[in-house]
């Protein structure tokens, strides 16, 4: 008989483990990037792509084990599930539009899901498990790319992502209409705290989330400003 599972708590033992587990892969590529390993690096992303790019897969398999087929859970159209494939894709194939998406989408919120999880179960539960392997996994994925890389943001990545971005909501909020699901979260907060709750109610904290995206893409693309200026006056000297 399987052990009774008990309800997650936010920054308890086992959230704090995950965080822990999160930190310590991101340092030890890091570590990795500066040394030069090279090869393990390219097994790590090997590895870690084909687990984010089967976790939709995953998550409708177990969906479907478990009893009649939930439309919300089982099908991989959360913002989250968006930066899963694109950081699956960009670790594998290394697509530029991939490696923002999971860089923007997954830094402004994926991490936010890491910190503040919509996860009622708690370990050793396996959807404990799919649910930091996902989050965690997404967040590893983008620093890699973005720092250890060096696989830098485009010009006008963040008009692009802001497009993403619409282009998703509109696309959610269709489907929430015709399947009555809440993906993207357009149709109600999050039953954990959240910093949606500071976002007024439904539906303006919509639209504060868009605004809210705006400023986050801006605060993560700030780093690379200089560079692209550096290089944008280099290439224009006469």
């Amino acid at each position: 008989m399987a052990p009774p599972s008990r309800s997650f708590e936010a920054f308890g033992t086992s959230h704090l483990a995950a965080l822990a587990v999160t930190v310590a892969i991101v340092a030890l590529m890091g570590w990795a990037a500066r040394t030069g390993q090279s090869r393990a690096l390219r097994i790590f992303e090997i590895t870690l792509g084909w687990i984010l790019l089967s976790m939709p897969m995953v998550t409708a398999t177990a969906v479907a084990m478990t009893g009649p087929f939930d439309l919300q859970s089982g099908l991989p159209l959360h913002y989250c599930d968006m930066a899963t494939i694109a950081g699956g894709i960009a670790l594998l194939f290394r697509r530029p539009l991939a490696i923002e998406i999971v860089y923007f989408f997954g830094l402004a919120g994926t991490l936010q899901g890491l910190l503040t999880p919509a996860l009622q179960l708690d370990f050793p539960h396996p959807r404990y498990f799919h649910f930091f392997v996902i989050h965690g996994g997404v967040v590893i994925a983008a620093l890699h790319l973005v720092w250890n890389r060096g696989f830098h943001p485009r010009p006008w990545a963040i008009a692009r992502m802001l497009v993403a971005t619409v282009v998703y909501s509109t696309l959610a909020g269709v489907l929430n209409w015709l399947l009555h699901t809440n993906f993207g979260f357009l149709c109600a907060k999050p039953p954990n705290a959240s910093l949606m709750d500071h976002l007024g109610p439904w539906p303006w904290y919509v639209g504060s989330l868009l605004a809210l995206s705006a400023v986050f893409y801006t605060v993560l693309d700030l780093p690379f400003w200089k560079e692209r200026s550096l290089a944008w006056n280099t290439s224009h000297k006469v």
